[in-house]
């Protein structure tokens, strides 16, 4: 998995390459400085980075999920979360998510980064959830009273961040991609 995951990003251009890792570095900067926070929940940068990645290089679909696989390993090493290596499933699912809807909108809704990246972030959150639940069920038991009790105390957590991941993605767009055209001028 990880030799396919290499192969994808040397297909890319050089430059999306380094788009791409900026912007996963400054998520992953931004969660590791999260933990440090106390509590059980922690915001999900990485999502939002690596979305707004996503949405200015427009990798193709064998990329997108080399960018979900490095999202996800990275995800995994800085989680405290139930089940990290679920992570290794849900960021190329939310990754691909993001894709899809992005190409789908982006020539009718000029907002489309923050459906995008709120589509991405509920299918990134949802397929944790749901790993979490298939295979670490008597973790997720000895903590809640029922799965059920752990799927509605995490949703709502998923939902709040994919709203502040949309935000926060559609604020960095336009900057973002002034900056790009800049570059390629």
């Amino acid at each position: 998995m990880l030799k396919n995951a290499y192969r994808m990003w040397v297909l890319m251009k050089s430059q999306d390459i380094a788009i791409v890792g900026i912007l996963l570095a400054v998520g992953a900067i931004v969660r590791y400085l999260s933990l440090v926070i106390p509590g059980p929940i922690v915001s999900n940068l990485v999502i939002a980075f690596y979305c707004l990645a996503i949405i200015l290089v427009i990798p193709t679909f064998t990329e997108v999920i080399g960018i979900g696989v490095v999202a996800g390993i990275v995800c995994a090493l800085l989680s405290h979360s139930i089940f990290p290596p679920a992570n290794l499933i849900s960021e190329p699912v939310g990754a691909v998510a993001c894709l899809v809807t992005y190409k789908a909108l982006r020539n009718n809704f000029s907002l489309s980064p923050a459906p995008s990246t709120l589509i991405g972030t509920l299918v990134s959150g949802s397929t944790f959830v749901l790993v979490a639940m298939l295979l670490v069920a008597p973790a997720i038991q000895d903590k809640f009273a029922t799965i059920g009790a752990f799927a509605a105390a995490v949703i709502p957590i998923v939902v709040l961040t994919a709203i502040a991941n949309a935000v926060i993605v559609q604020i960095l767009y336009m900057p973002a991609s002034k900056v790009l055209a800049r570059g390629k001028a």
